[in-house]
């Protein structure tokens, strides 16, 4: 990371990893290394490249947490596993303190698909990545200016498990709305063409370390 003055930031190019903690759990269950596009204080841009090695939860017995009825989806045991990220890559941008990152995503030949708003706890930044959780609902959004709720199921399962008090889901609503006004009003990012971006080609894909699930040492500014 580059910077002074209490203002730290990572240069284009730099590997980092992009975690999220279970819920309720405070462990480290999902790992994504990605490449920094940007990073200032207003945008954090960060690039998952297909083929990158990742870690997923999955039930304990190794198959999809999806594959569970979702009555017992988030009570059913579970693990991790390391596997490659399929399909074509994701763009993922981030405001800092905004309880939600936007994802960018296409089909083969660079033919742009869809935004998705991912809710989520405002990511806390440390030396080698940044630490969310994930908060179930989320948005997707599409090129003509359409948008729908995702995983409104899930939500309200979360809730019924225990994962989330209400006042908490009251809050994800709120900044899932809020979000729902910035597509209205076509804000940022979904005017500033980052559809149009492309990878340096000569990036390699970021590894996933073995101690991907460490305990940051310390938070960065």
């Amino acid at each position: 990371m580059t910077g002074s003055g209490g203002s730290q930031h990572w240069a284009p190019g730099d590997h980092i990893l992009w975690r999220y903690r279970g819920n309720g759990t405070g462990a480290v269950h999902i790992c994504r290394p990605v490449t920094v596009v940007q990073d200032t204080p207003e945008l954090l841009a960060v690039w998952m490249a297909p083929g990158t090695e990742c870690v997923r939860p999955v039930l304990a017995d190794g198959t999809s947490v999806h594959d569970e009825p979702l009555a017992t989806r988030y009570t059913a045991p579970r693990t991790t596993e390391r596997a490659r990220w399929a399909g074509s890559g994701v763009l993922k941008l981030a405001r800092p303190g905004e309880p939600w990152s936007v994802w960018l995503f296409w089909e083969r030949g660079w033919r742009f698909r869809s935004w998705y708003v991912n809710l989520e706890e405002p990511r806390t930044r440390w030396s080698g990545g940044l630490d969310s959780e994930d908060h179930f609902l989320d948005i997707s959004v599409y090129p003509d200016r359409s948008w729908l709720w995702r995983d409104e199921d899930e939500f309200a399962q979360a809730q019924r498990s225990g994962l989330m008090s209400a006042a908490q889901a009251a809050g994800v609503r709120a900044a899932g709305e809020r979000a729902v006004e910035r597509i209205k009003a076509w804000g940022a990012p979904f005017a500033d063409r980052w559809e149009d971006w492309r990878p340096d080609p000569g990036w390699p894909v970021p590894e996933l370390p073995a101690d991907w699930d460490r305990t940051p040492a310390h938070t960065a500014p």
